[in-house]
């Protein structure tokens, strides 16, 4: 008997071998066009949240938003985007961007402020708020935006380090757009002396300030910051850590002694009026950081 294959039966087998091969190589398109598809929706899902964040909440505060940026009292800095706190004379500078909506924030706040307080006091170093807005932008809602109009418009009373701190002891929880309504700003306004007053609250209500909190948000976002809060001392980040060392008051007050050696401490404290009215020591000569 011979041992070769008839022909007919080895066609049949390669045109066998032949058709799995292909349904071999059709199955491994379908599973990687599958996962092109996965990859491409995921990085498409990516691409629209990330565009829902960066605009969301663009035409929050209506047409308020849409006039000229008009800087609070006393504010300085390149724009004017500079809320100032301490002696501007101070040796050292101690810079930090929040936003009123920001939980973090507000721990960073408890944490520090009675350290930052006691810093600025002795002269040893002046405090440059920024405002931002990233959490309207995030979440939607409008309460970092008016709760930050609110802020400037304190500072026009001379009340912006009080009120601020009212604001982050009152901070409601992160999704809560409580601050995004005017009664409750003017409600927490009552608890700092003397500034609740008709101006402060026609400023608050006619979104006095929209405009130059957007121009701080778009400061914010254009210098490259990772979020909220971003504290620098003379320039270098120094949260949530400095090098190697992790932030805490006792560090916080050694650096500035470091960066402060041999140094005087300020004593050109700023003071504003209550009334808002023009100072004659306006904090606004007071050189930029």
């Amino acid at each position: 008997m011979s041992d070769k294959i008839p022909e007919g039966n080895r066609s049949a087998r390669e045109r066998l071998a032949q058709q799995r091969e292909r349904e071999k190589g059709r199955e491994k398109r379908r599973r990687t066009l599958i996962v092109a598809s996965a990859v491409v929706g995921v990085l498409a899902l990516a691409a629209v949240v990330g565009l829902i964040a960066a605009n969301a909440g663009k035409d929050d505060g209506g047409d308020t938003a849409s006039g000229p940026a008009v800087a609070p009292s006393g504010a300085i800095g390149e724009d004017a985007l500079t809320l100032p706190v301490g002696a501007a004379d101070a040796p050292s500078t101690l810079t930090i961007w929040e936003d009123f909506r920001c939980p973090v924030c507000a721990q960073f706040e408890t944490a520090f402020r009675d350290t930052i307080t006691e810093l600025a006091d002795d002269g040893q170093v002046k405090v440059e708020y920024h405002l931002a807005t990233i959490i309207d932008g995030n979440l939607g809602g409008t309460g970092s935006l008016r709760a930050a109009n609110a802020a400037a418009c304190a500072q026009d009373a001379g009340k912006f380090a009080a009120y601020h701190d009212v604001l982050f002891a009152n901070q409601p929880p992160e999704p809560d757009d409580a601050y995004g309504k005017n009664s409750r700003l003017i409600e927490l306004a009552g608890e700092v002396e003397g500034l609740d007053t008709p101006g402060f609250r026609s400023c608050v209500e006619d979104g006095e300030h929209d405009s130059w909190v957007k121009k701080s948000d778009t400061a914010f976002r254009e210098g490259g910051f990772q979020g909220t809060p971003t504290v620098l001392l003379n320039g270098e980040s120094v949260f949530p850590s400095k090098g190697d060392e992790q932030i805490s008051p006792e560090n916080l007050k050694k650096w500035v002694a470091e960066a402060n050696k041999g140094k005087k401490p300020g004593t050109a404290t700023p003071s504003a009026p209550a009334d808002g009215s023009s100072d004659p020591a306006d904090p606004s000569s007071a050189p930029a950081s």
